[in-house]
């Protein structure tokens, strides 16, 4: 099975438990960043530049969570954990260029908290298998 789809996964452990990185986005809810793999581009690679062209976050460090077949479009995803080098805010608005020049606004989703109407089936499908995942390396 070969990954077209990179997401990286952006965590962080509060007083409360863990969170995910997330955001909205202007036209489709709620989501998670993930992207295209370029031709030739390793997945990894794929997951770090997603996470730059969207977010804004650069310098991170990753772990290969496997692969994750969505079921959605013919979509393969390659899951990477990536830990940012600094501490990140709690909410922050970046300007993508690519999407059209959206400005995508982020924040931290509490595992566990019930996803709302805002969240497309296929995020809430990726969110599950993410925790799924984590829970198996004792990440949770």
């Amino acid at each position: 099975m070969k990954p077209n789809k990179a997401c990286p996964i952006v965590l962080r452990r509060t007083q409360d438990g863990l969170e995910i990185l997330a955001f909205e986005h202007p036209l489709s809810g709620f989501q998670i960043v993930k992207g295209t793999i370029e031709p030739d581009e390793l997945p990894a690679d794929a997951a770090v530049r997603e996470l730059r062209e969207e977010s804004g976050i650069a310098g991170v460090a990753t772990v290969d969570l496997g692969l994750w077949e969505s079921g959605y479009e013919q979509q393969i995803w390659s899951l990477h954990l990536c830990e940012p080098l600094q501490p990140l805010p709690d909410t922050w608005e970046h300007h993508t260029v690519d999407d059209d020049g959206h400005v995508f606004r982020f924040f931290w989703h509490p595992f566990g908290m019930a996803l709302s109407d805002q969240w497309h089936a296929l995020y809430k499908e990726a969110l599950s298998t993410i925790e799924m995942r984590l829970a198996r390396m004792g990440r949770s």
